[in-house]
């Protein structure tokens, strides 16, 4: 039996449990497959600091076999970082750091590669140009299970693969696998779609299977701010994770430890905190035991320590929000909202929230709700999300919307959720839902509360105006003939006295001329709300460039109503 054991490799592991890391069904491994390679190319593009360009070609080989590819405009891989990339699992650089990045455990591509071979037993085929005066690097690789590590299949210079790259540098990567296409909520088409809503500095050139173009153009030509990276902050630590760090670190005083391993640590502080454990700034590292090392975890948790810093951060920013939103979304009303930086479990992370309600919007389905982490669209697991929770949890109904019981509200709404975070706390390997830890939830429902406040004050002032405007146009109904008959009594100027009149209904009824600002308050001009950053009114459909087809759209037609014809049929019989 002793002889009959063995190591078993993390790629032989997640080999056959394929279902942990999103490749639970045909469809979805695509949908998998996809993402990880376009969020892989827009991380390296932006850390470049190059606006992304990427084109996605989806090819349908036969019924049940596709090749995807992906293409982008970022730096290019060094041919030495290839075969790790894309075929080691556990291989990357942003698992040790803490810094915001799409990527978190540099599993999603080279599992990727390991379930096309697995379905197909075809390699990827990775394209790679890291300078204009450099020709391009073909290789060709599978990733070895049982070992965890890449077999050479192919390694070539392929100088007229350069045609490729218009920039002179990029990278192409091809995966053969089984999958099923097929438009739709979580689908291809759909995960595109809200990746050009979170990151509207992209540009997306999309080829379907059906050999049908879809580009999602540049709407922002800046690049977001490159995020910097933090240390560990001593309150999101462990007892575990302490004692770890001792015996790694590199300082040999406890004084330095604490100052250079950790972050928001001054020499004031660490002396605070090596005291409050009966120890000194002085003391030898080596000489730190387990009771040591307890006594000085127990001094951190009960010592108030400052916040990390969070220029780790990036958000989107409700320029950025607005401005993807108002790009695929066709409705009337835009309000977004960004919270103020908080921490859970020492990790600093930030909210944003963006509505959008009205216009083309179906108002019959319940609420749309978009849920990202890191700009990357969060597609499955819906109801398990701290962002869906959070939705629900929100008394919508103090808005003017409908919302039963325990649900999200119904109509003419889609809600979309940020979070940003140097490590998200996802449910799985999978990345497709937030953990529900209480101080995400509560920053989420602040911020769908500022939303929503600025929502229901534009609903009840527009349902003011709208009233106000009937009322004006019975005054207008009626004014004529008044003017007529107070001519024929008094012989009073029919004309004056009409301009009169209107004068007076149009002061009765001025709201319903009311443009509104931002917080729904009576403004002179729409100036500042075309300018505002946190809202945007669309006054007419016809102002949204209603071309394409959109998952967001009203799709049903409008059923006629009758029931006030059959009121004035009953009205005339009654006179009768």
């Amino acid at each position: 039996m002793a002889e009959s054991q063995r190591d078993i490799s993390v790629s032989e592991f997640f080999a056959k449990n394929r279902h942990l890391l999103g490749f639970d069904n045909p469809r979805k491994a695509m949908l998998t497959a996809l993402k990880e390679a376009v969020d892989n190319a827009l991380d390296a593009t932006e850390e470049a600091g190059i606006l992304p360009d990427i084109l996605v070609h989806v090819l349908q080989l036969s019924e049940t076999r596709f090749r995807i590819t992906v293409k982008d405009n970022g730096p290019g891989i060094l041919r030495s970082q290839i075969e790790n990339i894309f075929g080691k699992l556990l291989y990357g650089s942003k698992f040790h750091r803490l810094k915001m990045s799409r990527g978190q455990q540099g599993i999603g591509i080279s599992a990727a590669g390991m379930y096309g071979l697995m379905t197909t037993g075809k390699p990827v085929v990775i394209i790679s140009k890291t300078g204009k005066k450099k020709p391009s690097h073909e290789v060709v690789l599978k990733i070895d299970t049982s070992k965890n590590r890449p077999t050479i299949v192919s390694d070539t210079e392929h100088p007229e693969d350069d045609q490729l790259f218009a920039d002179g540098h990029g990278t192409q990567v091809a995966i053969e696998l089984e999958g099923k296409y097929q438009k739709g909520r979580q689908s291809i088409d759909e995960y595109l779609e809200q990746t050009a809503i979170a990151n509207p500095h992209a540009k997306i050139t999309y080829i379907t299977p059906t050999n049908e173009t879809i580009v999602f153009p540049r709407v922002i030509d800046e690049l977001p701010d490159e995020p910097k990276e933090i240390k560990p902050h001593p309150k999101g630590i462990e007892l575990g994770t302490l004692i770890q760090m001792l015996e790694r670190t590199e300082a040999r005083q406890l004084g330095g430890f604490l100052t250079g391993d950790f972050c928001r640590i001054g020499p004031t502080k660490a002396r605070e905190l090596a005291k409050r454990a009966g120890m000194s700034g002085q003391t030898w590292v080596k000489t730190i035991g387990h009771t040591e090392a307890e006594k000085l975890y127990e001094s951190i948790q009960s010592t108030r320590i400052i916040a990390p810093n969070t220029n780790c951060l990036v958000p989107i920013g409700s320029k950025a929000l607005l401005a993807g939103l108002l790009k695929e979304v066709k409705a009337e009303f835009f309000a977004a909202s960004t919270r103020p930086p908080s921490v859970y479990r020492g990790n600093p992370f930030q909210i944003e929230v963006a509505i959008a309600y009205g216009g083309g919007l179906s108002r019959e389905d319940s609420a749309k709700v978009l849920r990202f982490a890191n700009r990357v669209p969060l597609l499955y697991s819906q109801s398990s999300c701290c962002s869906f929770k959070a939705v629900a949890e929100t008394s919508w109904k103090n808005y003017g919307l409908t919302q039963p019981k325990n649900s999200i509200p119904t109509g003419s709404l889609v809600v979309m959720i940020h979070m940003v975070s140097v490590w998200v706390p996802f449910t799985s390997e999978s990345k497709e839902a937030i953990a529900d830890y209480d101080e995400i939830r509560k920053e989420m429902k602040l911020a769908l509360q500022e939303c929503g406040r600025k929502l229901g004050t534009y609903m009840r002032r527009r349902k003011r105006m709208a009233r106000e405007s009937q009322r004006r146009s019975a005054f207008e109904r009626y004014i004529g003939e008044i003017s007529r008959c107070c001519h024929a009594l008094t012989g009073t100027n029919t004309n004056k006295l009409y301009k009169a009149l209107m004068k007076q209904a149009k002061r009765r009824t001025e709201e319903a001329d009311s443009q509104l600002d931002d917080e729904g308050r009576v403004v002179d001009n729409g100036g500042k709300l075309r300018k505002d950053e946190d809202v945007i009114i669309v006054d007419e459909m016809k102002d949204l460039q209603m071309g394409g087809e959109s998952l967001f759209e009203n799709d049903k037609p409008t059923k006629k109503r009758r029931t006030s014809r059959k009121k004035k049929t009953m009205r005339k019989r009654r006179k009768k």
